[in-house]
């Protein structure tokens, strides 16, 4: 017994840290057929730039000066490399990657239009520039990322399983987080394609915003008041799904997506973040079907209660944090 209230402790304690852990990201792109330009972004960790370089690549030598700053949480440095041969065969390292607990998303860009990106972590700081990358290549990539972005985006997750927590029947659970999927879909492919666009901060408030909503559509039916989250999980689910989807697409923005395959990316990046949110479902649905051989339904009742009220709470900080920083 101790043992799943410590469980759903630690699961509604795990989001107390609404921002997700990003990847850091290094691009490359071919200028001239002997000059590329370097930007590596790094993200703000415990309100300090992580440690991070490349190492000077073999018969390149650096020409002007870095140039640095920041952007939505992250360092920036960019500088131009002359280099006497092409990048191709050559070997990229990442310095002090091996010392961080992140990924680091590496895209490459040449004159002739071909492109490579791949995922670099603490275990392997090294990449071997391919004459020739194939469309496994980005397909594995952006699915990955999609699954990571997914699972470490904290506030995503929470309106998931507050809709879990709302919707007990498993028929329209499977309507509900398929009008949840098919709207974020619609959104993040427009937004990401520049068909639309929605500045990020208000989103990212409206999407606290809605975890809010959720927990209170709980409450409220716990004492009686069946709201509309509760009769139309699904429009619910739609609705709100097209403002994450704009969540998404901020994340992929960040990442970026290779010029020659922006439409192969966009896809299996989704892929991924349906791939996670799955994962997450099925995990949390395992989790349900395990409590319920307690057979205590008035003291899981309070657990879940405990719960809701930690979502409510957390969800009002991150709406008025976010409002702050408008």
């Amino acid at each position: 017994m101790l043992l799943k209230i410590f469980i759903l402790f630690t699961f509604l304690l795990t989001f107390t840290q609404a921002d997700e852990i990003r990847p850091a990201y290094l691009e490359v792109i071919q200028k001239t057929i002997d000059t590329y330009t370097f930007l590596l972004k790094v993200p703000v960790k415990n309100d300090k730039k992580l440690p991070m370089k490349v190492k000077v690549i073999k018969g390149c030598k650096e020409k002007g000066l870095h140039i640095t700053g920041s952007v939505n949480d992250s360092y920036t440095d960019r500088y131009i490399l002359e280099c006497t041969q092409n990048l191709k065969g050559k070997m990229i390292e990442v310095q002090g990657l091996e010392n961080t607990n992140i990924d680091l998303l590496l895209r490459l860009e040449f004159l002739d239009g071909a492109s490579q990106s791949t995922l670099l972590n603490p275990l392997q700081n090294t990449y071997t520039i391919k004459e020739d990358a194939s469309s496994l290549q980005i397909i594995q990539t952006y699915t990955w990322l999609g699954i990571t972005h997914i699972l470490m985006g904290f506030d995503h997750l929470l309106f998931v399983f507050s809709l879990l927590l709302i919707v007990k029947n498993m028929r329209r659970l499977l309507w509900t987080i398929t009008a949840f999927t098919l709207a974020h879909s619609i959104t993040m492919a427009g937004a990401t394609l520049g068909i639309v666009h929605i500045p990020q901060q208000p989103v990212e408030a409206v999407i606290a915003l809605s975890i809010l909503f959720l927990a209170m559509e709980i409450v409220h039916e716990k004492q009686g008041k069946v709201g509309l989250a509760s009769r139309y999980p699904w429009l619910i689910a739609f609705i709100f799904g097209l403002l994450h989807g704009f969540g998404f697409a901020g994340a992929l923005a960040e990442i970026g997506l290779p010029q020659q395959a922006i439409t192969l990316a966009l896809i299996f990046f989704n892929i991924g973040v349906e791939l996670g949110q799955l994962m997450f479902v099925a995990t949390v649905v395992l989790i349900a079907l395990l409590l319920q051989h307690l057979k205590l339904p008035r003291f899981m009742e309070k657990v879940e209660m405990f719960v809701v009220y930690g979502i409510g709470g957390l969800s009002a900080f991150w709406v008025i944090e976010r409002i702050s920083v408008f």
